[in-house]
């Protein structure tokens, strides 16, 4: 009896105990709870939504019968063909709509990209995020393409009026449009969310960094000559598709955890066959003026030219090897989308590739811009350019240059 009893007294402690830490439990949880919703309220970020299958109902009818491995690769492989040839009628068209068309490249990467973040954030309902983020994707273009039309378009500034103003004070309404956005975004902060809204800022210029910036300096390439917008993106397609072919067929090794699908014999046959596919291209185009001149506005024609007589650059040069190599080698050099993801995942390396491009021309191609000097001489007094006037003048009959001219004339 004195057993049971105390097996009795024992049971009811375990579950007085028992109650008590489940209802310590259920106080945690819900103090946990408050301080989540506290939290969420200013720092939370919820998970980002996945994207559902977007694979047109067509090709899904056609390829039922395949694993979803030749699937796939039907899929990618048929709307590769597609955009390419989308990309070979854009080339068509010529440098004008090719830049309309690298605008709306931009204009769709920049929407997924403040999609994501309006998805995110899209529960605390901040007023005026997604306005004021298409406010300032405005005002940076505004910019660029401003900037853009003077430096490589001056005649047809000076020629129009209303470009004359725009042009003499671009920088100065760039810099107000920009300030206009800045006190509407001050003025849409609202309390317990003043976190979570300066980091959609953030979101929203880091975007417009990445994005437009660099699709600006695709724009910039373009303009110097359509070689260079054409060879950087064609090396980065051809990349990508050999990449996946090597590894689809003799892929074993995998190169990142990040892409588990990526494989190291995808990215070096990708590697050798990038380099490969890049001189044959840049030796076919570089034999067409078309290709390799920049585009220029005709005041006679009244109209966007693309036609001059081709620098050294792209003509054929001899260059010697060292004789171990020629001993070694015995030859001469000289003589030889749906199933791809958003917009952004096939530009994110073009945008890095229009970079390196620009740097790389900025750095050993471009001179100083005839253009551009003239329009900052005209900017002048006139006693200023008669100074500039007096001694170019001087220096040309120097350097024997002038009395040439004269004579010719």
């Amino acid at each position: 009896m004195t057993e049971l009893r105390h097996r009795g007294a024992t049971e009811k402690e375990l579950q007085h105990q028992n109650s008590e830490d489940k209802g310590s439990e259920t106080e945690g949880k819900e103090r946990d709870g408050a301080s989540d919703t506290e939290t969420k309220s200013d720092s939370g970020v919820p998970e980002v939504p996945v994207p559902a299958d977007d694979t047109p109902e067509v090709l899904n009818k056609a390829l039922s019968g395949l694993s979803s491995r030749w699937k796939n690769w039907w899929v990618r492989g048929i709307l590769t063909l597609a955009m390419i040839s989308f990309f070979f009628i854009i080339i068509y068209l010529g440098p004008m709509v090719l830049m309309m068309i690298v605008l709306c490249v931009q204009i769709k990467c920049f929407h997924e990209i403040i999609t994501i973040g309006y998805s995110v954030y899209h529960s605390y309902h901040l007023p005026w995020f997604r306005t004021l983020s298409w406010y300032f994707l405005l005002c940076v273009n505004y910019f660029f393409y401003g900037e853009t039309v003077t430096d490589y378009f001056f005649t047809l500034v000076q020629r129009e009026e209303p470009l004359r103003i725009l042009s003499k004070y671009h920088r100065f309404i760039s810099f107000a449009l920009y300030l206009t956005g800045f006190c509407m975004f001050v003025l849409s902060l609202v309390k317990k969310h003043y976190r979570l809204q300066f980091y959609m800022f953030g979101w929203t210029h880091v975007t417009l960094l990445i994005v437009v910036t660099q699709s600006h300096l695709i724009i910039h390439n373009l303009f110097e000559g359509m070689i260079w917008f054409i060879v950087p993106i064609s090396c980065v397609i051809c990349n990508d598709i050999m990449a996946y072919m090597f590894g689809f067929f003799f892929g074993r090794t995998p190169l990142i955890k990040l892409s588990p699908k990526k494989t190291w014999e995808g990215f070096i046959g990708g590697f050798f066959a990038t380099i490969v596919f890049g001189i044959l291209l840049s030796y076919v185009m570089s034999g067409y003026s078309y290709f390799v001149c920049p585009v220029e506005f005709n005041n006679d024609s009244n109209s966007f030219t693309v036609d001059c007589e081709p620098s050294e650059l792209f003509q054929l040069q001899d260059y010697g090897l060292p004789p171990v190599l020629q001993s070694i080698t015995g030859w001469d050099f000289a003589n030889t989308i749906p199933g791809h993801g958003g917009i952004m995942d096939r530009f994110d390396c073009q945008y890095l590739m229009a970079t390196f491009v620009n740097v790389y021309i900025a750095s050993f191609i471009r001179g100083p811009n005839p253009s551009k000097v003239i329009q900052q001489l005209l900017a002048l007094r006139p006693d200023q350019q008669l100074h500039i006037f007096n001694s170019l003048k001087a220096h040309l009959t120097e350097k024997g240059l002038l009395p040439a001219l004269e004579e010719a004339a």
